[in-house]
Order: structure tokens, then C-alpha cells, then sequence
């Protein structure tokens, strides 16, 4: 028995087909409904059997083209038992192997993505395909920002691939840079993901860098959710990086050169009456934590920024100072505003825990 893998779309949202040579029956893996007319020719002129459509998770940044090959092929679609789409035949949860192309394919749950993610491993052909959940080398892995994302049980996830052989290649569902399948023992060399030791330590790098789905996301959700069949039912921009960390940032965000105050100075200027705008970009919740917040600041998570900045226009020239837990957010949030031309941002080094810190010294 042998397997043919190949990836079949020319863009960063990656889908596999995965065929068995030996009997013609295949499965596709995340297949694209752009892409739904090229699958169906790819299968009819290699003369394959579709027996399979997997789904990874419920995808935010595309429609998936599952329901509509479903509709015109003989063949079932696998989801995870938390997938909220109607149109699943199979559900597969933690532990299940699969028996597909006559190779035993193990299900890992591996959420934090969204909390249906599932990973396959092709033990015999040292082959997984992760999905969202890991992405190659400084990708990291797919954002926990998203509805039904989970910084905490992404960590479990990430501890279950730091588990696996060291010989296993690593196929996602995205690849935003162009690099080529590697071992997971590069991956924990070059993963940023892979890196990170602690719990603690790990949450709070993905909340550091929280940003929020872009509206259109939502869209997407609701039709995969409802088995979309119509590629023109949402608006989606072209090839996104939209489920990477910071991916929905608008193009030159990233490369914008922020200020900043510490909390010494930002101190001071209080004391003297000296009081700055500020703005917290921080979740609400954060607000009643332990870190607390800074008196007569306006709140805007960081995620319903860019929607507010019109109601911002008229503070373009006034300095601004930004907020957040660590700092992270702040320097985004800098970053958007300067790509807008807010020309006097601040961002508050160290954040509210520098503050604090400042406060019980």
C-alpha cells in the first residue's frame, strides 16, 4: 500500500489530497470552495474515488468547499465532535483512529485555535497535517483571537505535538512564507510556539499580541456553519494572512516606528496636572484584574480600534497615550494609529504592570 500527497492550491490556504495508489480512493483535507471546480476536475481526470472531505476546524478565514463536493460525490465529511456545522457525517473526538485508504490515521484534539481543531497523524508515512493549530517556523501557529479561541488549551495542544516523533513532517492548513514542510524536531528549533516553556509565559505572549477578528470573519464563520455552497456569499480579501497573529493588520502597519513614555514620566505628568489623553486597549475584563487601571482613560480594546479611529479623527495632532497589560497591544495599537496619522502616540513602556510595579516600589 502506498499514499500520494499533494498540496493543491496555489495560495497560503493549503489543501491536501491524499490518495491511495493502489486502489484510486482518495480524501481531501481543508479543500477551499473557490477551489471546488479544480478538485472535481483533478479527481475525474486521475480517475479517483473520493471517499473522505476532512475538515481541521471551522474556518474563519475562508468558506470550505466540504458541502458543496459532498453534494456532487459519494463521499462523507469528518469534523470533531465540537463543530458547529450542520452537514458533518462523521464526528471524531481525542484518540480516534481513523481507517481510511487502508492506513490508520490518529486523531489529536488539539485546541486553542478554535475548539474543534484536530490534527492528523500518518504514522507509517511520518506525515501530520495540523491545521490551524501549528503553522512552520515563524509563523508560530494560528491566532487564539478568534470566536471559540483559547490561549490556555492552545498550550495543551502545542504540549501534545512537543510529545510526538521528532520525525514527523509538518503539514498546516496555512503557510503565509513560502517554507517547506519540515520535521517537528525543526519545528522546535525554529516555532516560536514550540518555544515557550511555561504556561504562564505562553497565554500571556498570545494575549499580548490579542488583536480581534476582523468583521468580515464573522461572515465567514456563520457560512461555515451553515454548509455554505455559494463562493460569493461573503466578502473575503485575497489571500489574507487573516489567521495568523496581527494577520488582518492593514499592509505597513507592521513597519510603522512608535514612541514611547515610561511610567516614571507618565507619573510625574499626572502629579502636575500635567494629564495626557490616554486610551486603554486592554478587553474589559482586564480592566477588573489585578493590574486595575489608570484613572480618567478612555477604554477602546485593541480590537474595536480601528472601527473608532473616525470618532478619533479630530485628536490627530494631540498626544495620545497608550495602555495596555505588558505593552504589546499598546505598540500595535501606536502603530495603527501612526499608519492613520495620528502623529503624536505614545506607548506606556512596560504597561499597567510596570505601573504597578512603580506604585509598590
Amino acid at each position: 500500500m502506498s499514499l500520494k500527497f499533494k498540496q493543491l492550491n496555489p495560495h497560503a490556504c493549503q489543501t491536501y489530497l491524499v490518495e491511495d495508489e493502489s486502489s484510486t480512493e482518495s480524501i481531501l483535507i481543508d479543500p477551499v470552495l473557490d477551489h471546488v471546480e479544480d478538485y472535481l476536475k483533478i479527481l475525474k481526470n486521475q480517475n479517483l474515488t473520493l471517499t473522505h472531505i476532512i475538515d481541521t476546524h471551522t474556518h474563519a478565514d475562508h468558506i470550505s468547499g466540504a458541502a458543496a463536493i459532498k453534494d456532487r460525490t459519494d463521499s462523507k465529511i469528518i469534523m470533531h465532535d465540537n463543530a458547529p456545522a450542520r452537514c458533518v457525517d462523521i464526528r471524531v473526538r481525542e484518540g480516534d483512529v481513523l481507517d481510511l485508504l487502508g492506513t490508520p490515521i490518529k486523531v489529536i484534539h488539539t485546541p486553542g485555535h478554535t475548539q474543534d481543531s484536530i490534527s492528523l497523524v500518518f504514522e507509517g508515512f511520518n506525515r501530520i497535517f495540523t491545521g490551524d493549530a501549528l503553522f512552520l517556523d515563524e509563523g508560530g501557529a494560528g491566532r487564539d483571537d478568534l470566536p471559540g479561541g483559547d490561549p490556555d488549551k492552545h498550550y495543551d495542544s502545542i504540549q501534545k505535538f512537543l510529545r510526538l516523533s521528532d520525525h514527523l513532517l509538518v503539514f498546516p492548513a496555512h503557510e503565509y512564507h513560502g517554507s517547506p514542510p519540515s520535521t517537528l524536531a525543526k519545528q522546535k528549533t525554529s516555532n516560536p510556539h514550540l518555544k515557550i516553556q511555561s504556561r504562564e509565559e505562553f497565554v500571556q505572549y498570545l494575549e499580548d499580541l490579542k488583536l480581534g477578528p476582523a468583521d468580515w470573519m464573522h461572515d465567514v464563520l456563520k457560512s461555515n456553519y451553515a454548509c455554505a455552497r455559494d463562493p460569493g456569499s461573503v466578502w473575503i480579501p485575497v489571500d489574507s494572512p487573516a489567521c495568523e497573529v496581527k494577520g488582518t493588520l492593514e499592509i505597513g502597519v507592521n513597519e510603522q516606528v512608535v514612541s514611547s513614555i515610561t511610567v516614571k514620566e507618565l507619573k510625574n505628568r499626572l502629579d502636575n496636572n500635567q494629564i495626557p489623553l490616554m486610551i486603554d486597549v486592554r478587553e474589559k475584563h482586564e480592566l477588573r484584574g489585578p493590574l486595575g487601571n489608570l484613572e480618567d482613560i478612555k477604554h477602546i480594546p485593541l480590537g474595536h480600534l480601528i472601527p473608532n479611529l473616525d470618532k478619533l479623527s479630530s485628536l490627530k495632532d494631540q498626544e495620545i497615550v497608550l495602555v495596555c497589560r505588558s505593552g504589546a497591544r499598546a505598540h500595535t495599537a501606536a502603530q495603527i494609529m501612526r499608519k492613520k496619522d495620528f502623529s503624536k502616540v505614545l506607548v506606556l513602556e512596560g504597561g499597567m504592570k510596570a505601573w504597578r510595579d512603580l506604585a509598590s516600589n
